[in-house]
């Protein structure tokens, strides 16, 4: 188990559902594709790069609602700016093969996360 974070703390993560409207590979990146997320009125349209190009193919992202983490301090990755964070949950089998799952949402691109 992970240690466990103050109720403020957790106040301070901003978390939206957001519209996956483009998905491109990545020169060189056996695992990342660069995403356009529609993130409402309000924050508009950024990129975030996100390390499931083994689990999806891109036809399978396009147009998908999921949740990122959209206050995350931008970093640079393979030379694109990422500007938050795509949310998936994540496990192993007996074999530790991995799968990944995004965390999809219903909600309107824009919708707070609680």
């Amino acid at each position: 188990m992970t240690e466990t974070i103050k109720f403020s703390d957790w106040q301070k993560l901003d978390i939206r559902a957001g519209k996956i409207l483009k998905v491109e590979d990545i020169e060189g990146a056996d695992k990342l594709y660069k995403l356009s997320v529609d993130l409402g009125k309000e924050l508009g349209k950024r990129t975030v790069v996100a390390g499931i190009k083994p689990h999806y193919k891109k036809e399978e992202l396009k147009g998908k609602t999921c949740t990122i983490f959209t206050n995350l301090e931008p970093r640079k990755i393979k030379g694109i700016e990422s500007q938050g964070m795509l949310l998936a949950g994540v496990s192993e089998d007996e074999d530790g093969k991995e799968t990944v799952k995004i965390l999809e949402t219903e909600a309107e691109p824009g919708s707070k996360v609680r």
